[in-house]
C-alpha cells in the first residue's frame, strides 16, 4: 500500500535559515525550567549565578543536600551543560567577578559541572578565572558524542555517503512496511499538530519498547510541550495500519538538530521502523529546517557510527578550592582515585 509522509504544514518548502549566535537547546531558560520542575525525583537546592554587569542568569547550579558540593543543574536527562548565553563576550575580569560570586554560594568549596563541550571558549575562560580564585581543577571524561555536519547539498548528499548496509536496511524496511499495510510518518512541530495525540502515541510506543520506564514520568510530556512552545519540536511517529510502531523526539535549535529520544515497539524489528523513521526525520531537518549539524547526543552505541560521520567527547569539570579544607579533601580523593585506577590498569595490562 502507498506510504504517506506528513510534512511540517508550517514549512511547506525549504527555506534559508538565518543563524544567530544563540545558545544550545540545553542552555536555555526553557530547558532548565522544565528540568527543575519535572526532571528530579526530589527537588534539589537551586542556586543561580548572575551575569556580571548584565541582567539574567549565567549558571543554574544545585546541591543534592544542604551540605553537599555545588553541582551543575544537570542529570541523566542532560546531554550538555553550560552558561545560558555562552556567546556573550566576557572579559577576563568579568569571569573573575563571576567566579567570585560563585565562590560565595553554599557548597562552593567543591564544584562539579557536567557534561560540557570540551572545545568551548567559555570553559577555558572559566577555568582560568577559577584558578585566579584559588581553585584547582581537572577535566574528566563523560561520554562520546556522535554528530554529523550537514553537507551543502542536504539530505541527498548525506544519504549517498552512508554505508550501503544502512541504506539497504532502510529500503528493505520501506518495502516490508508496504507489504504489511498502510503506513505513514507524522512529524509534529507545534501545538497545532494534535500535540496531545502525538504525546500519547510517543508514550504508547515507549511503554511497548525495550526501554526502562522514565524515572520522572512528567519530564518527557513536559519537554515535548515546552519544545512545541519554543519552536524546537520535531516529534516523529511512524504508524502502520493506524498503530504507532516507532516514535522519536528531536529538538531543533540554533542550527542544530538533537536526536533526543527514540523507541520502537518490540516484536516488529524486521520492519526496521526505527531506521525508516530516523531517515525521514534526517531528511526533514536537513532539507526543511536547513540545520548545519545533527547531534546524536550521548553514548558510543555502535549503530551511531553508521548515521554520523564524526565523534567528539563531552567532559566534566571538577574544581576544588584549595583555600578550604573541603576543597583540599576532595582534590586529594580525586587524585588518589585516579592514581589507583592507573595502577590497576597497569597491573591488568601486565
Amino acid at each position: 500500500m502507498a506510504k504517506l509522509i506528513a510534512r511540517d504544514h508550517l514549512n511547506p518548502s525549504p527555506k534559508v535559515a538565518v543563524l544567530e549566535p544563540v545558545s544550545d537547546v540545553f542552555q536555555t531558560t526553557a530547558w532548565f525550567d522544565n528540568l527543575l520542575s519535572q526532571g528530579f525525583l526530589a527537588p534539589p537546592l537551586h542556586h543561580i549565578v548572575p551575569w556580571p554587569r548584565a541582567d539574567g542568569v549565567c549558571f543554574h547550579l544545585m546541591q543534592a543536600q544542604p551540605r553537599g558540593e555545588l553541582l551543575s543543574l544537570s542529570n541523566y536527562y542532560s546531554c550538555l551543560y553550560g552558561p545560558l548565553e555562552p556567546h556573550r563576550q566576557l572579559s577576563p575580569e568579568d569571569w573573575r567577578t563571576l567566579c567570585g560570586q560563585l565562590k560565595g554560594l553554599p557548597g562552593s568549596s567543591v564544584i562539579q559541572l557536567q557534561p560540557l563541550d570540551a572545545s568551548s571558549a567559555w570553559l577555558a575562560a572559566f577555568e582560568v578565572a577559577l584558578h585566579a580564585q584559588g581553585y584547582w581543577s581537572e577535566r574528566f571524561f563523560c561520554f562520546g558524542n556522535w554528530y554529523q555536519p550537514v553537507p551543502g547539498d542536504g539530505f541527498a548528499a548525506y544519504w549517498a555517503e552512508r554505508p550501503s548496509p544502512l541504506r539497504h536496511s532502510v529500503e528493505r524496511g520501506r518495502r516490508r512496511l508496504d507489504k504489511a499495510g498502510t503506513w505513514r510518518i507524522d512529524i509534529a512541530t507545534s501545538e497545532l499538530d494534535e500535540l496531545e495525540a502525538a504525546i500519547e502515541a510517543y508514550e504508547a510506543v515507549y511503554a511497548q519498547s525495550w526501554k526502562q520506564p522514565e524515572p520522572c514520568p512528567g519530564f518527557m510530556p513536559g519537554l515535548i510541550r515546552t519544545a512545541a512552545r519554543e519552536g524546537w519540536l520535531r516529534l516523529g511517529v511512524l504508524r502502520l495500519n493506524g498503530r504507532a510502531l516507532a516514535a522519536q523526539l528531536w529538538l531543533v535549535h540554533g542550527g542544530k538538530a538533537n536526536i533526543y529520544k527514540l523507541a520502537y515497539v518490540e516484536g516488529f524489528e524486521k520492519l526496521s521502523a526505527g531506521s525508516v523513521l530516523t531517515a525521514a526525520l534526517m531528511q526533514h531537518v536537513m532539507d526543511i529546517d536547513r540545520v548545519e549539524e545533527v547531534d546524536y547526543l550521548s553514548g558510543d552505541d555502535a549503530y551511531k557510527a553508521d548515521w554520523m560521520a564524526s565523534r567528539r567527547e563531552r567532559v566534566g569539570l571538577l574544581a576544588c578550592d584549595l583555600r578550604r579544607w573541603r576543597g583540599w579533601l576532595a582534590a586529594g580523593r580525586h587524585v588518589l582515585g585516579r592514581w589507583r585506577r592507573s595502577l590497576k590498569s597497569m597491573l591488568t595490562a601486565a
